[in-house]
């Protein structure tokens, strides 16, 4: 907040440190919604240019190429500050998540209809690294097979779930910081009210039934796979309302995260199923009634 060369400095060091650690591209990520959120679009879209320059000459003299620049500001900055963009004029988390997840379905839909047959092009992108595990004896080369033939059917949806995931992180941790500085305990209760439109909650269970009709990989399951975060950052949502309704002791969620970071994914699909759940059945109001029975 003190200014464009502070701000940049902050977004480009850690965009860069972000290819040896990746959770730095969050940070990266959420400097650019702070600056959105609190100073403007056009000041967003300023703090984009100036931080991709910084990236782009560090990494001529480190690197010597700038495709690292260009590669973050398509992949993480200009998605995070058009979220923070329709935050800041919307002024609704559960609108900008559900454009977060039309974004993403768009880029899928992109994919299959750029790429007829994307399962054989993930393989070739795969194939380097499964032969360099096949050589090295890691793997028996045809279980290498099977198992990188059967990544490769579910990468695209993956690959694009994990961007709108991450958009939608730095965008979080961007208003967690507004709260900080401007809002105390804002974004807390702001994470809490997050509630998806019925109209995901259709689409999701709409997939669900194409898949059992249709089965395999394809553009169906894809969609429904870039869908579960959203599902699952209201399930979290979910979680966290609950343990303030109710008074629960904060290790309560951190077991929930632990849970999430040693049983992934089986324990993220959970959280996420209950997100869906709560799109239809309204689970933090049931449990704001139980809690003031009880008391």
């Amino acid at each position: 907040m003190r200014g464009y060369p502070q701000a940049s400095l902050v977004a480009a060091a850690s965009a860069l440190l972000s290819l040896l650690l990746p959770p730095f591209g969050l940070v990266s990520g959420a400097a650019i919604a702070l600056v959105t959120l609190r100073r403007g679009v056009r000041e967003g879209a300023l703090l984009c240019l100036l931080a991709t320059l910084g990236v782009g000459l560090l990494g001529t003299l480190a690197l010597r190429s700038p495709w690292p620049a260009i590669g973050t500001l398509l992949i993480l900055w200009l998605p995070v500050w058009g979220l923070s963009a329709v935050l800041r004029t919307f002024r609704s988390l559960s609108l900008t998540v559900t454009a977060a997840g039309v974004i993403g379905g768009l880029g899928v839909a992109l994919i299959h209809l750029l790429v007829p047959d994307t399962e054989a092009a993930w393989m070739e992108l795969l194939s380097p690294l499964r032969e360099v595990l096949a050589e090295d004896g890691a793997v028996d080369p045809q279980a290498a097979e099977a198992v990188f033939g059967a990544v490769a059917r579910w990468m695209t949806g993956a690959f694009v779930a994990a961007l709108v995931l991450q958009w939608l992180l730095a965008l979080f941790i961007g208003r967690w910081w507004q709260a900080l500085l401007y809002n105390p305990g804002g974004f807390g209760q702001e994470f809490r009210e997050l509630r998806l439109h019925r109209i995901l909650g259709i689409a999701g269970l709409a997939l669900l039934l194409l898949i059992g009709l249709i089965r395999g990989p394809g553009l169906v399951p894809d969609l429904l796979v870039v869908l579960l975060p959203l599902y699952l950052l209201q399930g979290l949502a979910v979680a966290h309302q609950v343990r303030r309704a109710r008074g629960l002791h904060a290790g309560w969620l951190f077991g929930l995260y632990a849970l999430l970071a040693v049983f992934l994914p089986h324990a993220a699909l959970l959280v996420a199923c209950v997100g869906l759940v709560d799109i239809w059945v309204d689970l933090r109001a049931r449990s704001a009634r139980g809690a003031g029975t009880a008391s």
